[in-house]
């Protein structure tokens, strides 16, 4: 029998795709094997991103690796707190009504929307002229 010291987890958000795994430790982020400070310097990405161990008081508690690839900075901030959250629950399942509660296990759906043609944009149109 195994002992499991890990959880692995999937995020995703707009374009973003990001892939965490967290294990007990002292709170280290590395994000592609970056500094997590380094790669997202502007704090509000890195509270927005750590905000699922914040809520589940588990800020100091475990070490975060991961990988993102895809969208812009925002996107991936996003995608990473998604599998930050989604690796808590299932390193730890009593975790399961604080996150849903604080909207961490839900998925933003939010897509940029099509450009049609016929149009410059997804909903700008031409000037209409009638004569």
């Amino acid at each position: 029998m195994a002992n499991i010291t890990t959880s692995n987890a999937t995020g995703r958000r707009k374009t973003s795709v990001a892939r965490v795994r967290i294990a007990k430790g002292v709170g280290k982020v590395f994000v592609n094997g970056k500094e997590f400070s380094r790669y997202f310097p502007g704090e509000n990405l890195r509270a927005y991103a750590e905000f699922p161990l914040k809520v589940s008081e588990t800020l100091g508690h475990y070490d975060v690796l991961a990988k993102v690839h895809g969208g812009g900075k925002v996107g991936q901030a996003g995608a990473l707190r998604h599998g930050i959250a989604r690796a808590l629950l299932s390193a730890d399942e009593s975790l399961k009504d604080v996150l849903k509660a604080n909207g961490c296990l839900t998925r933003d759906p939010r897509m940029k929307e099509r450009k049609k043609t016929g149009q410059p944009g997804a909903r700008k149109r031409f000037q209409f002229s009638k004569r």
